[in-house]
């Protein structure tokens, strides 16, 4: 097995849990279970004796960009964590999981896969994009616990997103700095020790992404009020996933950023302080899993300042005690699940006589508080002796190593105590009555394997040096060869005093621990974390508000204002740039003097109209006259698209108009003068822009490009077609999106609100009211014209590549076949064309989108393919070219559908959707035209059957 495939298994294990899980239930966290430790296995057959094993797939290569994976020390010792808890973890959650189980194992499952390509990435862009992936697991797991998790996990979401922010500054600085993307490359560029002030902004920008996803001071609130999330969660979280990832960050950037003296005391401060107050918040709790939350946070905060000391010897304290915190701490949390689970309560200050109640599972809890406190022999006393000794003798000196190490043993005190509260105040006494432990057993063998593990893994801490030194010599950059081994026992020091001290003063702190609570029973500040995160969340919001109330209007005037001004100041200063490029040469010929007095004619029609049907047709003048200007420059596509438009932009108009009011509401002189101004201003500069930027200057080298090349890149000679469907398919795609999105909010806000229906007008008198006759025309030139004008677009689909054509232009000839076919209609009724239009345009983005997949069998997406069949020339642009159609003729569909449904008085449908709402009072001829229409239902209905 290769890196590739292990990464690949653990995201095909993701794919794969949820459709286990759906016939097992909660037993699939045995198949998930053996499938991570299967990995594990996997995971240490590939570890290399010595250096780095990697591997690489080209993902974005135009950037550079690629999966690159690595395995050396460190990222084998956090894949380790990851996938070998992972596997104890589904073991409990086995018999912990009884309901949504597929989803469960899909997260859980998923966050390890992205647990383990964050580790494993050699790719500064894809160790970011697996960051965010932790961030979005942890988010959806904890949102899914209950329904009462919305608010916990918004705020972490929010704080961890945050951070996330912080490490994409970091990575685009560092690619634009060191430009390459490579991870081991970004970190032994020289600019680490070339530029001080880039690299402590950098080094910042790590430590605050880091400090945020591993709870650190200021960021630490998000971590206890996660714990609405179920045991497991909380276990895999807190153990080997989410918190870890920000441990991992620091280590892996530790040599290259402690070149800056941002990076200690940032960590070493910070640290110390989240180690202290998380170990007296943890004092002040009665939930045994907020005890834990806290500890969690206290034990981070070691973590994260032992990191900051930067030694060689204080990064393999750090890394032996990621390996020790994992096992303790799953254990707990794992154990609190358990008591939960048969007592029924969290709170320790109803629970007594564990001991007797549940022996097998209160000693193994015991085996894992006591590594947590750091009793010999557990594994946990031999990292927090090596953490302890590697702050004493911290590279700032003797006496500022001495006041950090005084500090972790404070931290350290309070560790004792909160490990020692579980104990005294659960187990002793009478047992208490608790649920039978049948369906239990799997939760009380997973805990007592990390327990045992971790008591085990002190006796036998020479063991691990493989694990634990490879890690540190990586994350320091030395040789494996220089690190001391690890040993349990290191003789009489400075370290074994202070862990003597820790466990005496936690010791004392039980023996008082009623003064103890009485002391610290009251608010320590005066407002907690989660109340400062949901004041920033609130006060942003609010912010927010206050901005969007400066263009809170419907006005279409005050929206206008401001890119109109934008627009008019750089057509001003583009104009003032450019002014002396300017050329006088060639003169508007005869035509163009026609064409513009027709536009002005036009324009003066609009702005005259006093009615909105009159403005609309005055609009069309302006742009038929612009498809006429556009033809007579040659721009053959771009003219049958203006043409095109204009024509569908008529029918939909006509369609919205007839439920607004006929005439324009009278505007003020003094608006009509500002509008006027604004407007004129407007086409003057306008007009001055195109000149400074189009006006007798020679073809750019772009344009110069695509009409030299097109033919011989694409095989088309349509040079408009083959920028939109070869060279800038990409854009075009994303348009397609947007058309998609397009018809998806037209339809949800044309069927959540009904369109409502104007009064009923009294008929004339002649053939006009009657809409049979009055629709004779249309519907005979329809028979010949819709077949006719529907071949023609496939027609110009077809020659796009080569003609005047393409997706685009037959798109809009189509949906003109069908707005034909729609005005041909006698009634609402039969107008409606019975079309799946969100399905033909979700057709056309997937077609698209097809085609670009195509593109990857010759080394990039959406580049497209040539053959040549019967002497005919094939690209995949065509298919390309078909998704477009598709999008747009749905697109169109839609708003002709939607836009034409019947008023809210016409037929069943309206009825429906007016509700309890009365309808309308009919005015003076409603009941002539009531009886006009009855007396031609029979004649519309045969007519559209016909």
């Amino acid at each position: 097995m290769t890196l590739v495939l292990l990464l690949a298994a653990s995201g095909t294990l993701a794919a794969l849990a949820p459709a286990v899980a759906r016939p097992l239930g909660g037993r699939a966290g045995w198949f998930v279970g053996a499938a991570l430790a299967s990995l594990t296995a996997a995971l240490f057959a590939l570890r290399p004796a010595e250096g780095a094993l990697t591997a690489a797939v080209e993902w974005i290569p135009t950037a550079d960009i690629s999966l690159r994976l690595q395995l050396d020390g460190l990222s084998f010792l956090f894949a380790m964590v990851v996938l070998g808890v992972g596997a104890v973890v589904m073991l409990y959650s086995a018999a912990y999981v009884k309901d949504r189980a597929p989803g469960f194992y899909l997260l859980m499952a998923f966050f390890a896969f992205a647990m383990l390509a964050l580790v494993l990435a050699d790719d500064i862009v894809v160790l970011f994009v697996a960051w965010e992936l932790t961030t979005l697991c942890s988010y959806l797991l904890i949102l899914r616990s209950s329904p009462d998790a919305a608010a916990p996990a918004g705020r972490t979401l929010l704080v961890t997103a945050g951070g996330g922010l912080a490490l994409l500054g970091a990575v685009t600085a560092l690619v634009v700095r060191t430009g390459t993307t490579e991870l081991t490359a970004v970190l032994n560029d020289q600019v680490w020790q070339d530029d001080p002030v880039f690299a402590g902004v950098v080094a910042a920008l790590v430590a605050l992404a880091a400090m945020t996803k591993s709870a650190q001071f200021p960021f630490h609130a998000w971590l206890p009020d996660a714990m609405v999330a179920p045991a497991p969660v909380s276990a895999y979280l807190h153990a080997a996933a989410m918190v870890k990832a920000g441990i991992y960050l620091l280590m892996r950037f530790s040599e290259a950023a402690s070149a800056t003296w941002v990076w200690p005391v940032v960590l070493v401060t910070i640290g110390l302080v989240t180690a202290i107050m998380g170990a007296v918040f943890a004092l002040q709790r009665t939930d045994l899993k907020e005890l834990f939350a806290y500890s969690t946070v206290s034990q981070l905060g070691l973590l994260v300042a032992v990191i900051g000391v930067g030694t060689p010897e204080a990064l393999t304290a750090a890394s032996l005690h990621v390996v020790a915190h994992a096992l303790f701490k799953s254990s707990g949390f794992m154990y609190v699940g358990l008591v939960e689970k048969r007592a029924g309560t969290r709170d320790i200050r109803e629970l007594q006589g564990l001991a007797r109640a549940m022996p097998w599972t209160s000693a193994m809890a015991v085996l894992g508080v006591a590594g947590m406190a750091g009793l010999p022999p557990l594994l946990g006393f031999a990292s927090k002796e090596l953490v302890l000794d590697a702050m004493a003798h911290s590279p700032a000196g003797a006496a500022v190593g001495l006041v950090i190490a005084l500090a972790a043993t404070a931290a350290s005190v309070g560790t004792v105590a909160y490990s020692a509260r579980v104990v005294v105040r659960t187990l002793p006494g009478r047992p208490m009555e608790l649920k039978p432990a049948r369906g239990t057993v799997s939760m009380a063998v997973a805990v007592g394997v990390t327990a045992v593990a971790g008591a085990v893994g002190g006796l036998l801490v020479g063991f691990l040096d493989p694990v634990v030194l490879p890690a540190a010599a990586n994350a320091t950059g030395t040789a494996v060869g220089d690190l001391y081994p690890l040993s349990l026992w290191h003789g009489v020091n400075l370290a074994l005093l202070l862990s003597a001290v820790a466990v005496g003063g936690g010791a004392v702190a039980v023996w008082q621990r009623s003064r103890v609570d009485s002391a610290l029973d009251r608010p320590l500040f005066p407002f907690t974390g989660v109340a400062a995160v949901t004041r920033t969340q609130t006060a942003t919001i609010a912010g927010g508000r206050r901005v969007g109330d400066l263009t809170r209007t419907d006005l279409p005037a005050a929206h206008l204002a401001v890119p109109l001004t934008v627009i008019a100041g750089g057509g001003l200063l583009a104009a003032g740039l450019t002014v002396g490029s300017w050329s006088a040469d060639g003169g508007a010929a005869v035509a163009d003097i026609g064409l513009t007095l027709l536009i002005v004619v036009g324009v003066a029609a609009a702005i005259a109209s006093r009615t909105r049907l009159g403005a609309v047709i005055a609009a069309g003048i302006v742009g038929f006259t612009v498809a006429l200007w556009y033809y007579s420059l040659g721009a053959a596509d771009v003219a049958l698209t203006q043409l095109l438009v204009e024509i569908l932009t008529v029918v939909v108009m006509v369609l919205v108009l007839r439920r607004l009011p006929a005439t324009f509401r009278r505007r003020s002189a003094r608006g009509r003068l500002t509008g006027g101004v604004v407007a004129v201003a407007a086409g003057c500069v306008a007009t001055v822009g195109t000149l400074a930027l189009t006006g007798g200057r020679p073809l750019s080298s772009a344009g110069e490009f695509f009409l030299d090349l097109a033919e011989e890149e694409t095989g088309g000679t349509n040079v408009v077609n083959t920028i939109l469907v070869d060279f800038r398919a990409l854009d075009t795609l994303g348009e397609l999106v947007v058309l998609g999105i397009a018809a998806l909010a037209m339809t949800a806000l044309l069927t959540a609100r009904s369109p409502v229906g104007g009064e009923v007008a009294a008929p004339l008198p002649g053939p006009l009211s009657d809409p049979a006759l009055n629709t004779v025309f249309l519907r005979s030139l329809a028979r010949p014209l819709v077949p006719l004008m529907v071949l023609g677009s496939l027609y110009a689909l077809w020659r796009g590549h080569n003609a005047p054509g393409g997706g685009l232009i037959a798109a809009l000839l189509g949906a003109s076949a069908l707005a034909l076919l729609y005005l041909a209609a006698v009634s609402d009724r039969a107008a409606p064309l019975r079309l799946p239009y969100l399905s033909i345009t979700g057709t056309g983005i997937l077609v698209a989108v097809g085609s670009g997949v195509l593109g990857l069998a010759d080394g990039s997406f959406l580049r497209p393919l040539h053959a040549d069949l019967l002497g005919v020339h094939l690209t995949t642009a065509l298919v390309f070219d078909l998704g477009v159609y598709l999008a747009v003729f749905g697109v169109i569909l839609a708003a002709i559908n939607l836009l034409g449904m019947p008023p809210l008085d016409d037929g069943p449908r309206g009825r429906a959707r007016a509700g309890s709402h009365p309808p309308p009072r009919p005015t003076a001829g409603a009941s002539a035209a009531a009886s006009v229409r009855a007396d031609h239902d029979s004649r519309a209905t045969e007519e559209a059957q016909r």
